[in-house]
Formats: C-alpha cells, sequence, structure tokens
C-alpha cells in the first residue's frame, strides 16, 4: 500500500513539474499574442510588405488599392499600361543625389523625392534643384520617427507640418502634400490623420535592400530584383543614399524603357 502510495504520490510530482515546465518553456518560445500591438494601443500597427506572385505583375500588399483609396493611400496604379512612378525617400546627402538627378533629366523622367526635415536645412541647394529641374519634394516627416507610435493628431501633424515650413522658407512654395511613413510604418489612425490634413500617402510596389551604405548590393543583385519585378503602375522605392543606385540608375531606366515603360509623375497619379 505504501509502495502504491509512492508510486502516485510520485506520478503527481511529475505531472505538476512537467505542467510548469511546460508552460515555463513556453513563454520563453511563444511568440507575443499579437507582434502589431503598440504599448500604448491595441490598434494593429503595420509594417509595409509585399508578395511578389509572378514577374512582371503587380505584387500583393497589406492592403488592396481599394482598400488603400478610402483614406487617399496608394500603393501601385490599377492599370495595365506600362507605368512607372518613380520615388527617391532622402534621409540624407552623400554624394549621389547629384547623379540620380542628371540620370533623369537625360531620360526625361519626373520623380518625387521624400526628405526628411534634415536632408531640406542640409542640402539646401539641392532641394531647390529637386524643384526647379519639375520634380516633387514629398513629405517624409520632420525626425523619421515610426509615426504609428504617434497617438495624437497634433503630434502627428507636426512632424509633417515642420518640413512643410522648412519648405516653403527655402523655395517661396508651398510643398506638395504627399507623405510616406518613415519605414512603412503605420495604421488605420495614421491613414485617417494624413488624409484629414490634406496628404496622399505612397507607399510602394518595388523596392529592394539599398539602404545600407556600407553593404550596398551589387549592379547584378539589384538588377535580378529590380528588372524582373517591375510591372505595369509601378510605385518605385528606391533611396538617394545608395551608391550602387547611383550608379546603376542610367542603365536601369534605359532597361525598363526597352521593355516598353514609361515615366510619370505622382501628380499625374494623384489626379486620375
Amino acid at each position: 500500500m505504501k509502495k502504491t502510495l509512492l508510486k502516485f504520490a510520485g506520478i503527481g510530482l511529475l505531472f505538476v513539474y512537467s505542467f510548469f515546465s511546460g508552460r515555463y518553456l513556453a513563454s520563453l518560445f511563444s511568440l507575443p499574442s499579437s507582434s502589431t500591438e503598440t504599448a500604448a494601443s491595441s490598434e494593429a500597427v503595420e509594417n509595409w510588405g509585399l508578395g511578389f506572385q509572378k514577374d512582371g505583375t503587380r505584387p500583393t500588399a497589406n492592403a488592396t488599392i481599394d482598400e488603400l483609396k478610402k483614406y487617399n493611400a496608394h500603393y501601385a496604379a490599377d492599370t495595365n499600361k506600362k507605368k512607372i512612378y518613380l520615388t527617391f525617400d532622402c534621409g540624407y546627402e552623400n554624394g549621389n543625389t547629384g547623379k540620380i538627378l542628371d540620370t533623369l533629366k537625360t531620360h526625361h523622367a519626373k520623380a518625387t523625392f521624400f526628405v526628411v526635415g534634415n536632408f531640406i536645412t542640409s542640402n539646401p541647394e539641392l532641394v531647390k534643384r529637386i524643384h526647379k529641374e519639375g520634380h516633387i519634394v514629398g513629405n517624409h516627416t520632420y525626425h523619421h520617427p515610426d509615426m504609428s507610435k504617434i497617438a495624437t493628431k497634433e503630434a502627428f501633424e507636426k512632424e509633417l507640418k515642420d518640413v512643410e515650413t522648412a519648405y516653403k522658407q527655402l523655395t517661396g512654395e508651398k510643398m506638395t502634400r504627399f507623405y510616406r511613413p518613415p519605414q512603412g510604418k503605420y495604421s488605420i489612425s495614421n491613414l485617417k490623420m494624413a488624409k484629414e490634413t490634406g496628404y496622399h500617402t505612397f507607399f510602394w510596389s518595388l523596392a529592394y535592400v539599398d539602404w545600407y551604405a556600407d553593404k550596398q548590393p551589387t549592379k547584378e543583385e539589384a538588377f535580378k530584383k529590380l528588372l524582373p519585378r517591375i510591372h505595369p503602375g509601378a510605385i518605385v522605392l528606391l533611396h538617394n543614399t545608395s551608391s550602387t543606385n547611383g550608379s546603376i540608375l542610367d542603365e536601369l531606366l534605359t532597361r525598363w524603357e526597352d521593355m516598353g515603360y514609361h515615366f510619370y509623375s505622382l501628380e499625374e497619379f494623384a489626379a486620375s
């Protein structure tokens, strides 16, 4: 009888040990209940992402064209025409923007440069040149924060309006109200705030890892992504800091042209 009780006691202790150790291990290796929630809010926060299914066709994304349209937000044009919309994100200057502008002039291509506040104040002549040559200067926020963590409309608007003010002081012109969220991080409330402030939000349908200044892709690596994945109505995101982009852009645009594509401005996109 004593042996039987001891046997059952041992089984019970083993069960308890297994239960709690299992819970402990689960706590170590399980994911949070939602990786898209901020500490301040339960609203879903998204990182813009794409899914390429077939070469030459528009990728899938976090949201459809129609879903985004409700908030004056866009990631590609809904068209079968071979249109490309070139955009550049400008966090700082390291000698490539001038080359990019030279190439755009050669190809008679108009682009949108999404700039942060520091880019305007540190590179006034470049910003003036971008404007003078007929390109759009868009808003990439003043400090490049994670905008999805900004809860109040006042703080959200300030990040945009401070860029507008710097641009107006430099050029004497009002900034075109085109906005790109830093790092592609956003929430539905962000999209609503941007729309209420009079902005169009632009994501992208084609990009590649070109932003690490000390780890630039080779020409072959860049073309492997950018040539087969181009598609009708593409909004292309490139970074002005990329030395690869500075060196390949002329050939890249030529090869896209050889594929039958033409370059259009986001102003034409927003007006359509």
